[in-house]
């Protein structure tokens, strides 16, 4: 089984667009302005957005997106305005990563994780390898 795509809901699909291509994600379905879905810059993993009225309140989500060359992109997404809780720091969990929000307010993680993404030192010892 493959992950074919993660959907969050937006109450400004105009904001969330503007964002997310300024991430590097490619608008590949436009249905504003009631969805929106994106090709990560993977180019093999798709993201997408639907608006809604109301947004729940709370947590909320949090979205993982690892970066091969996590403090390139960090520093190319400074120079573009995006702003960020803090800049990329080395975790206890061994992931680098820096964390920002998007229009919504969804809690956006980006890392790299290496080997440790899915194997870390504490992980179980009998798994199925993928």
């Amino acid at each position: 089984m493959k992950l074919n795509q993660v959907t969050v809901p937006s109450k400004n699909l105009e904001k969330s667009l503007h964002f997310y291509q300024t991430l590097g994600f490619e608008l590949i379905v436009d249905a504003l302005p009631r969805y929106i879905r994106f090709l990560c810059p993977d180019k093999e993993n798709t993201f997408s957005v639907h608006l809604v009225e109301t947004k729940e309140e709370g947590n909320g989500i949090v979205l993982y997106f690892e970066c091969e060359h996590l403090d390139q992109v960090y520093n190319e997404l400074l120079e573009k305005g995006i702003l960020f809780d803090h800049p990329p720091i080395d975790q206890t969990w061994l992931w680098r990563e820096t964390r920002l929000k998007d229009p919504d307010g969804h809690q956006l993680i980006l890392y790299k994780a290496g080997k440790n993404r899915v194997y870390p030192p504490w992980g179980l010892k009998n798994r199925v390898d993928f």
